[in-house]
Parts: structure tokens; C-alpha cells; sequence
């Protein structure tokens, strides 16, 4: 449990900072349109601290910790979600300083995020996989 909160705790930590970041860059940069920098804070609080502080609970009940599909689920959830987070600051910066990007160069941008997106998809199917596993043995 205590794990769960740590992480969730670091996940506060990128939010808070992800949302300071959007609001002082785009004021010292005079911009005023859409980015996808306002979406980083939320990003990081759902899915970063909300779903660690929800698995807090579930691991305070349930023997998640010793399944090897959540060890699998936490490692490959981490990386999808920061290589995402990543890839929208690189994007949100590039919208704010409105950089022209090479369509090689915001095709890889996009394709790195997508990759993020899929790790989270794999990383929350190892996590209902063994929600499944640990509740049907608790039954």
C-alpha cells in the first residue's frame, strides 16, 4: 500500500508541476490559443495519482502485490504513462512557440505518444487480468 502512495505521490508532484509549467509558459510566451500542455495536469492526476491512490485500496484487500501480471502491469503502466506525458509537453511546447514541424518530425511525435497510449492500454488489460485473478480466488 504504502508503495501505491509513494507513486501516487509522485504523480502529484509531475501534475502540479506540469500544471505551473503550462500557465507560465504559454504567459511568458503571450500565448492565448489551445495546447495540449492544459491537458498534462489532468493527465498525471487520473491517471497518475487517482488510479495509484484507487490501487492503494485494492492492494490494502487484495494480494495484487505478489501477482506477477500486476508487477508486469506497474512496470509497462509507468512508462506509457510518462512516455505520453512526455510526448505532450514536447507537443504543447511546440504549439506554444508555434514551431513548424517537418511532417517526419510531428509524425514521430505523434507516434511516440501512441506508443505511450498503447503501453497504458496493455499495462490497465494486465491490471483487470489480474483484478480478475486475485477476486475469483478471494470468492
Amino acid at each position: 500500500m504504502k508503495k501505491m502512495i509513494r507513486i501516487a505521490f509522485f504523480y502529484v508532484i509531475l501534475a502540479l508541476i506540469g500544471g505551473v509549467f503550462y500557465r507560465e509558459f504559454t504567459k511568458f510566451n503571450g500565448f492565448t490559443g489551445v495546447t495540449v500542455l492544459a491537458d498534462v495536469h489532468v493527465h498525471l492526476m487520473v491517471l497518475g495519482v487517482f488510479m495509484f491512490m484507487i490501487l492503494a485500496l485494492f492492494v490494502k484487500n487484495l494480494p495484487l502485490l505478489k501477482e506477477k501480471r500486476f508487477s508486469q502491469f506497474m512496470i509497462i503502466y509507468n512508462i506509457g504513462l510518462l512516455l505520453t506525458v512526455i510526448m505532450m509537453v514536447i507537443r504543447g511546447m511546440t504549439q506554444v512557440l508555434t514551431m513548424t514541424l517537418t511532417s517526419g518530425m510531428s509524425a514521430a511525435i505523434s507516434g511516440m505518444a501512441g506508443i505511450g497510449h498503447i503501453f497504458l492500454g496493455i499495462g490497465l488489460i494486465l491490471l483487470m487480468i489480474t483484478l480478475l485473478k486475485v477476486t475469483q480466488e478471494d470468492a
